[in-house]
């Protein structure tokens, strides 16, 4: 299914690897020798939060391997840089991505970089290898306190 944002598959930006993408349940292959993927946040990384015109990042210090992801289909270790949300107009549709054309209200992209290949995010984000995201699924529910923080937080960022 093609997000209703992109008119046609000619509209898709990117290549065989890029967004959006409808994963189909029934083709999906579980890989038993899949590591696990670990996560190690270091809350005291986070930078600020700013409003790209679009849509809104919180910013992460990504100078050290102080927030990182390893393991997975991951060769390295990658540096969380920053993470941001997609959303729609209405509650129906919002993420990016779909599971069998199923849309979720909202999606949450983390953003992480190869730092033990590449000296900068920049340079990263132009290599095949050079970003790992990862991106959850968000569904209405019960008050989150962990959301709420960052909700209360961006009424100093509605402008860009």
């Amino acid at each position: 299914a093609v997000h209703p944002l992109w008119q046609s598959p000619l509209t898709v930006p990117g290549g065989t690897r890029q967004s959006p993408i409808n994963i189909e349940w029934r083709d999906s292959v579980y890989d038993p020798f899949l590591k696990p993927l670990k996560i190690s946040y270091d809350p005291t990384t986070c930078l600020h939060i700013w409003n790209n015109g679009y849509s809104f990042l919180v910013e992460f210090d990504d100078s050290t391997d102080r927030s990182i992801i390893v393991g997975g289909p991951l060769e390295n270790q990658y540096r969380l840089k920053q993470f941001h949300f997609h959303w729609g107009a209405i509650n129906d549709w919002g993420s990016e991505h779909t599971v069998d054309s199923k849309f979720y209200p909202a999606e949450l992209h983390l953003v992480h970089w190869n730092a033990v290949v590449y000296p900068t995010f920049e340079e990263a984000v132009m290599e095949g290898n050079g970003l790992a995201v990862i991106g959850v699924f968000l569904k209405l529910g019960a008050h989150h306190e962990g959301l709420q923080t960052l909700v209360d937080a961006l009424p100093a960022v509605k402008h860009k």
